[in-house]
């Protein structure tokens, strides 16, 4: 009986023993986790604002690329260490990464289209071919941009619609800026009758031309004869003007055109 006694104190001090060796081991353990999470926590904050900083410095980048890259770092590095967390307490992290290969894998292929938008997104905001507040034309849409996103594209076209274009569709078609260009060249046609003095016409017209002051001295304006049938004349005019008087110069012009060709006798056809 002594000796069972004796035997079941022994395994008891035995097992506490392994307990607060056990204890110890990974109290560290959990205590080093701890820190290193936290830590790294900070850490990848700390890190991700200054490449937010240093990103938008840069000339061209847009804030909305820039704050991408900022949470993409983020979130890189806090999944970096929370495999080494794991790692500190024995887990085989080569299992966990090939895991999270496969499912990224699997994720990109289910959301092709969505990762496809997002990649035209970032070369959007990366070459600019458009900012807000200009006026694009494609193929499928054309407005004035509000906003340029990750996904898609948000406009407003010229009758006051709200539009949503997804970037891939503005990403793989030509796109036509009408706002980029400081500069547009005009052109207007005026048909007269081939009774009237053609020196005489393009005369009056090219003074009606230049007497507006959008009209730019350089390149000069230009009338010349486009185009003659039996009945009529038509004369092209051409002349430069800022891009932002381009449609409001055209309508001026227009009405001037038709006052001073009617002051001069110059019938329109």
């Amino acid at each position: 009986m002594e000796d069972q006694t004796t035997n079941v104190v022994v395994a008891t001090r035995t097992a506490l023993d392994q307990a607060a060796a056990l204890a110890v081991h990974y109290g560290f353990s959990i205590l080093g986790a701890v820190i290193l999470l936290v830590g790294g926590w900070i850490l990848a904050g700390v890190i991700s604002r200054a490449a937010y900083r240093v990103i938008s410095r840069i000339r061209g980048i847009d804030e909305t690329l820039a704050s991408f890259f900022q949470n993409v770092l983020h979130y890189g590095l806090l999944i970096l260490v929370f495999i080494t967390v794991l790692g500190q307490f024995g887990v085989q992290t080569a299992s966990i990464i090939a895991t999270l290969g496969a499912a990224g894998l699997a994720v990109g292929l289910a959301l092709q289209g969505t990762l496809q938008n997002i990649a035209a997104g970032i070369m959007l905001l990366v070459l600019r071919p458009f900012r807000v507040g200009e006026y694009i034309e494609t193929s499928n849409v054309k407005g004035y941009i509000r906003e340029i996103g990750l996904f898609a594209t948000e406009m407003k076209t010229s009758d006051g619609l709200y539009l949503m274009a997804p970037n891939s569709t503005l990403w793989n078609t030509p796109i036509i800026n009408h706002s980029r260009e400081p500069d547009r060249r005009q052109e207007l046609s005026v048909a007269i009758s081939n009774e009237i003095d053609i020196d005489v016409a393009r005369k009056t017209i090219l003074e009606a031309i230049k007497s507006d002051q959008r009209v730019k001295s350089k390149p000069a304006p230009v009338v010349y004869l486009d185009d003659l049938t039996a009945d009529q004349t038509v004369v092209k005019i051409q002349y430069w003007t800022v891009t932002s008087s381009w449609t409001e110069s055209r309508h001026d012009i227009i009405a001037n055109l038709r006052s001073r060709l009617a002051e001069a006798d110059i019938p329109l056809k």
